[in-house]
């Protein structure tokens, strides 16, 4: 946690100094984007398309909310306690643009860095694209739906003793879908 904790004073830091060093979306946007995150339908269907690769850039601007869309298709990052962030319900984490599955509820824990955090994908990166991100001097591992390419966060290998892993994800790129009972 602490290494969590030294990441985000230094991005803090970095932030004062290069102030368009990461592109965030507004504390206003995802309090709105937090009341209307449980209705949001899959864009992919509001589309009517089943392909993802089909689907315009402009098409997706225009489904999916501004918040979502800085984060899915232009790689942005979301300010810390996104919806997401401390909740535990039981089910299945999908990608809000075409809903593979993504992360399960039972590798979800709570890293302390302000975003939700998993220790591993489902199926071993069954739908997870690994891309090498060297961006603003730093070393890291982007993470994107293997799907429909879009922006998910980052990994990176300080997370729990079982894999070592710590899915660093962004709250608006995903959406919930409960276990049936």
């Amino acid at each position: 946690m602490l290494s969590c904790l030294n990441r985000i004073v230094s991005a803090v830091q970095r932030r004062i100094v290069e102030p368009n060093l990461f592109r965030t979306i507004s504390t206003t946007g995802r309090n709105r984007m937090a009341a209307n995150h449980e209705a949001d339908e899959v864009a992919l269907k509001r589309l009517g398309i089943k392909d993802p690769k089909q689907v315009t850039e402009q098409q997706w601007k225009e489904v999916l909310q501004p918040e979502v869309y800085n984060v899915t298709r232009e790689a942005g990052t979301e300010p810390t306690g996104g919806h997401y962030d401390k909740f535990f319900s039981k089910g299945r984490y999908v990608c809000i643009c075409c809903g593979a599955e993504l992360f399960s509820s039972e590798s979800k824990y709570w890293s302390g860095c302000g975003w939700p955090a998993f220790s591993k994908s489902v199926d071993e990166d069954f739908n997870i694209i690994r891309i090498r991100d060297n961006a603003y001097g730093m070393e890291r591992t982007e993470v994107r739906c293997k799907q429909c390419n879009a922006h998910l966060g980052h990994v990176f290998d300080d997370g729990p003793v079982e894999t070592g892993e710590r899915y660093c994800i962004n709250s608006v790129s995903m959406k919930f879908e409960p276990f049936s009972e």
